[in-house]
């Protein structure tokens, strides 16, 4: 479900009268915000509305991305905001159906160049809240203790600082085009860990189904530009954090541990 606020096509013209849009299409991946792709007779648009009340977190994505923008990565820039509504570039290219090495090298890339502009970059909050992770785990040890015994090792789980991270880089927030990578969805991003954004990373592409293939790989890249060097082992430990803190947070958002399953085999 990626629509929870529903928008006509003449409503958006009144709120974006400079664009003359032509199609508006609701997506159906996210269960938070509401995401539609609109498009003109030459563009395509990403148009938003955070059903969170958050709009500290929207002004500092906003930033972000433009910091980003004129660092060369390729990412979406807000182009226009009306009323409630967010207007976004269209990144160009397709998510991954199968990954592949060039995927990987992309990814590391990417979060080598992301992390050098944001290492030691100062956060109003942590992607680990320990409050919230007691809260989740809470539901969890009441409705699925199976569950909570596989993932109350996040109870004791300190992250590091070492500045701002994505958090959240799964195939659904990027795009390919050929072997150049587009990532979007910064709204979540907050200061952590780097071997846990690249453990993140790598848990949202698969790779532990071939590892150590894909960490030998995303590491080599990674570390050739990365502002501190990572090791194997750090990244390997942040794999089973990684994977049971989105497990734990598929578990509260859907109800149920069909989506956890996927990230705890």
């Amino acid at each position: 479900m990626g629509v929870k606020t529903i928008i006509t096509l003449s409503e958006l013209s009144r709120l974006f009268a400079s664009y003359e849009f032509t199609e508006l299409t609701p997506t159906t991946s996210g269960i938070i915000d509401t995401t539609y792709v609109v498009s003109t007779c030459k563009s395509q648009y990403i148009l938003k509305r955070y059903e969170r009340a958050i709009l500290k977190k929207i002004d500092e994505e906003i930033k972000v991305l433009s910091e980003l923008k004129s660092i060369g990565l390729n990412v979406p820039l807000c182009i226009a905001k009306s009323s409630e509504w967010y207007l976004y570039e269209k990144i160009q290219g397709t998510q991954p159906k199968s990954i592949k090495s060039f995927h990987i090298q992309a990814l590391a890339r990417f979060l080598s160049r992301f992390h050098r502009h944001t290492y030691k970059k100062s956060c109003s909050s942590n992607l680990i809240e320990k409050n919230e992770i007691t809260s989740l785990l809470n539901y969890v040890k009441s409705n699925y203790f199976g569950y909570y015994k596989k993932l109350e090792l996040l109870k004791n789980y300190a992250p590091k600082n070492d500045g701002l991270i994505h958090g959240d880089i799964f195939k659904d927030n990027t795009v390919f085009d050929g072997q150049k990578i587009g990532v979007f969805d910064f709204i979540d991003s907050t200061c952590g860990s780097f071997a846990f954004d690249v453990a993140v990373t790598l848990v949202g592409f698969e790779s532990p189904k071939h590892t150590p293939y894909f960490l030998n790989l995303f590491l080599n890249t990674y570390n050739r530009h990365a502002p501190k060097k990572l090791n194997k082992k750090d990244v390997a430990s942040e794999l089973k954090i990684a994977s049971s803190f989105y497990a734990l947070k598929r578990i509260n958002n859907y109800k149920n541990t069909k989506k956890a399953k996927e990230l705890l085999r």
